[in-house]
């Protein structure tokens, strides 16, 4: 097979997590050592919008070393940097066949970069932005290289065992959840305290949350996920019967439980604003129990919504999420130049000792899909998770990572 040479495009898209740095710092890596054929690495500020309007920058130049390596203080430096450094955005594309003019002027800027590799770090829409550019390239006249690479915390991308990011999302959910419930075990008098968690239609790191009580640790007393409908007299059972086991009552929901209909339980708490690919803006829902909690049991009552820091605490990152985001980044540039395209680099999880390899997937499959806790890992009450779904967990979130501090804070690379 003959070198495709020209330069490469990165960018990084939905929401950002305490390990889509390491990814892009992956990506970034496995460019530069293949500089035979990737010529240079341009980076899109705040995704394809950003590069639609042209807003890119030269990551070859400022990740280089001398010696034309890759820089490996800064890119481990931007490794243990939260958010998207790139910065990100929530464009949808259009449908390639009811929209060639939007293409073809995609193609135009491509071509005025000589833009011939294309790497996307993002969940299930940005995998949706890599099946429709796949798609149209197929009967472009141009030709160019096509790859999605995994992130999301939210653990439910379609074809992989798991996604960056996750398992540094995972960590600081089991872990705060612990201090949480350490801080409401100080007093006797009866009180319940919901925690909110992410997670619009799956419900693993919530399930995170019960991580402790797999070690012999206090754990939540319920954990509550989207896939089991939900229902208010159930809960409130639950509560009750957590109540005269103990006055410490700890409970752990995903902002995106739902009933048998379809309503979710914050609903009354929400804007019903959507984002561009009808996602509506979930929050609340554990302010909705807390005040349904309070009208109906009375006792003391509060929530507590991890909102962003789930996502950005990178002070808390899993050593293990942090190699794997590098790896898997560096892989999908590898397997650019050596001629997949139309894939996402995905991670599959070895046998025996815990392990994992990446393997460049077909795309068609898996955008647009969502991988949820599989029922089976839910109890039948449905109101906990079971040992098999944290065992699953667990090694994801093993490791800690020595980042660089100056003054008592932690250093951030500021692209």
């Amino acid at each position: 097979m003959s070198i495709l040479k020209g330069a490469a495009l990165v960018g990084q898209s939905g929401g950002p997590t305490a390990a889509i740095n390491a990814t892009l710092a992956g990506v970034i890596k496995g460019a530069i050592e293949n500089s035979e054929a990737i010529t240079k690495l341009y980076g899109m500020r705040n995704g394809i919008e950003g590069f639609l309007a042209e807003r890119i920058c030269d990551l070859s130049e400022i990740f280089t070393a001398e010696e034309g390596t890759p820089d490996e203080d800064k890119l481990s430096l931007l490794a243990a940097t939260p958010a998207a450094a790139l910065g990100s955005c929530r464009k949808k594309l259009p449908d390639p066949k009811a929209d060639k003019a939007f293409f073809e002027n995609l193609i135009e800027l491509f071509k005025k970069y000589d833009i011939r590799y294309f790497f996307y770090i993002g969940g299930n829409d940005s995998m949706d932005t890599v099946a429709k550019l796949t798609a149209y390239l197929k009967d472009a006249d141009y030709e160019m290289r096509v790859m999605g690479v995994p992130k999301t915390i939210d653990n439910d991308l379609a074809g992989t065992d798991h996604t960056p990011g996750f398992g540094s999302a995972a960590k600081y959910i089991a872990a705060t959840v612990s201090e949480i419930i350490r801080d409401c075990a100080v007093y006797t008098i009866p009180a319940v305290t919901i925690v909110e968690i992410m997670g619009r239609d799956a419900g693993w790191l919530t399930a995170s949350a019960g991580i402790p009580s797999l070690l012999g640790r206090d754990a939540p007393d319920y954990i509550y996920l989207p896939e089991v409908p939900f229902s208010m007299s159930s809960f409130m059972d639950d509560v009750r019967a957590a109540l005269l086991r103990h006055p410490n009552v700890v409970i752990a929901v995903s902002e995106g439980v739902r009933d048998e209909n379809g309503k979710y339980a914050g609903e009354s708490a929400q804007s019903g604003v959507t984002d561009a690919f009808g996602h509506k803006y979930l929050s609340g829902t554990g302010k909705a129990l807390e005040l349904a909690v309070k009208a109906e049991i009375g006792c003391k009552v509060r929530s507590v919504e991890l909102n962003l820091s789930q996502r950005c605490a990178a002070h808390l990152q899993s050593a293990t999420d942090i190699a794997e985001s590098r790896g898997v980044g560096a892989a999908a540039a590898y397997a650019a130049v050596a001629g997949k395209t139309g894939c996402m680099m995905a991670m599959d999880r070895q046998a025996g000792e815990y392990s994992v390899s990446f393997e460049a997937k077909e795309i068609a499959g898996i955008a647009n899909a969502v991988r949820s806790v599989p029922r089976e890992m839910i109890n039948a009450e449905g109101n906990y998770v079971t040992d098999e779904c944290l065992e699953y967990i667990l090694p994801l979130i093993q490791g800690e990572m020595a980042n660089k501090y100056e003054n008592g804070l932690p250093v951030h690379f500021v692209i």
